[in-house]
């Protein structure tokens, strides 16, 4: 399969995955304030950090030698996820919390809470329904090409 959601998805994992990005975008690094703000066991912890190291979203650092301890920072390619979780915690706090959750992106300059939308890097245009369509490129499952104008 070609589609980069899909793809995507492989790479980054299941939603805690998603959730340890969303706390290393919020400063965490160590592995004890990992597991205090998502309440998740030890096992699966370890396991998630080392699958985000390998897809290379994060990296380990060494902070102490004796008792071995690492720190975990994102990686360019993990920062990048920064606009995919913030879509989501839009679209959460429009739909789903009704604008409850403990943390919020604010503008450096101003503190008002940010209300991040995906634009178009081209034209600036705000990506919606309306004024973009999806167009079926070759690859795609001769399905989507049937039901697509193509390109």
């Amino acid at each position: 399969m070609d589609c980069p959601i899909a793809l995507t998805l492989d790479a980054v994992g299941e939603w805690w995955s998603l959730l340890i990005v969303r706390d290393a975008l919020h400063g965490l690094s160590r592995f004890d304030e990992f597991q205090q703000s998502l309440g998740i066991s030890s096992n699966s912890l370890t396991r998630r950090l080392a699958a985000l190291c390998d897809a290379g979203l994060l990296t380990r650092h060494r902070y102490q030698q004796r008792p071995p301890r690492d720190e975990y920072r994102l990686t360019a390619r993990g920062r990048d996820l920064q606009p995919v979780i913030e879509a989501l915690g839009g679209w959460g706090r429009r739909h789903v919390t009704r604008g409850r959750g403990g943390v919020r992106l604010v503008d450096v300059e101003t503190g008002a809470t940010a209300e991040p939308i995906l634009v178009d890097r081209e034209t600036g245009k705000p990506v919606n329904t309306t004024d973009f369509r999806y167009v079926a490129q070759r690859n795609a499952p001769p399905i989507k090409r049937a039901k697509l104008p193509t390109s």
